[in-house]
């Protein structure tokens, strides 16, 4: 499972705009065998590509918005055969859509995008949070109302299993329904305290061990692991998190 484990380089978000390339070299060191990106911080994609390759790693996907898939998707293309990747992920959603018919809006456009992406040779998966919760559409909650997995839905799942139990929900049976439609997975921990806030992987309350299991079983890719806040120097957090993600595999 170790060729599987990637870092969402939002994590490092302020390292990344200070000297991404270190940053990029840092992590190859450290052992993980990909990252995920979340913008380039104005440096050029192939400059990156080019120091992602130099360190062994690969890339697990681009993190991208509705307005960027809407407005600059042959760019998106480009990039992603740039960075040796097949995978978009949409994981930003505009305020004026968190309502029922924003999310009826949002799966039309995302379903027309996934096909587009699929034609040429991509695939497009959602990246939750835990507001899609909050929202019903069509009697289920709006993250399950845009996942569906039914044959003729071309979008896929890319679950966050912190915003799953933030949400009030129990990640490894949520994710269930997704088997064979999640390539990329999100794993975050969350800290066993009032705050539940984020904490690094095996350092808090979620129980990752049924989650890999049925990850090994059911088609995913990718473990990339996300912090969006860290209550210590990022790159610290980065490392507790790669050796616990490596201990746990090994009970899987």
């Amino acid at each position: 499972m170790r060729h599987k484990m990637a870092i969402q380089l939002a994590t490092l978000r302020e390292s990344c705009k200070t000297n991404f390339p270190q940053v990029l070299e840092t992590l190859g060191n450290m052992g993980w065998a990909g990252v995920q990106f979340a913008g380039y911080h104005g440096y050029d994609p192939k400059e990156l590509a080019e120091v992602v390759r130099g360190t062994g790693m690969k890339v697990a996907g681009l993190h991208v918005s509705i307005p960027l898939l809407r407005d600059q998707m042959e760019q998106l293309i480009e990039d992603a055969a740039i960075f040796g990747t097949r995978d978009l992920i949409c994981s930003n959603t505009p305020d004026d859509w968190k309502n029922a018919d924003g999310f009826r809006e949002m799966k039309r456009l995302l379903n027309e995008y996934a096909a587009y992406l699929k034609s040429r040779g991509l695939r497009l998966s959602y990246h939750n949070h835990a507001f899609e919760f909050e929202t019903e559409v069509d009697g289920q909650s709006a993250l399950r109302y845009l996942l569906d997995p039914v044959e003729d839905h071309a979008l896929l799942a890319e679950i966050d299993v912190y915003w799953v139990k933030k949400g009030g929900y129990d990640p490894y049976p949520f994710i269930e329904p997704y088997a064979g439609r999640m390539p990329i997975i999100h794993l975050k921990d969350m800290t066993d305290d009032e705050e539940q806030t984020f904490a690094e992987i095996g350092m808090g309350q979620i129980d990752f061990v049924p989650i890999l299991q049925w990850g090994e079983k059911h088609g995913i890719e990718w473990y990339v692991v996300e912090q969006d806040r860290c209550r210590r120097d990022p790159m610290e957090s980065v490392q507790i998190s790669y050796e616990q993600l490596l201990r746990l595999s090994k009970l899987v």
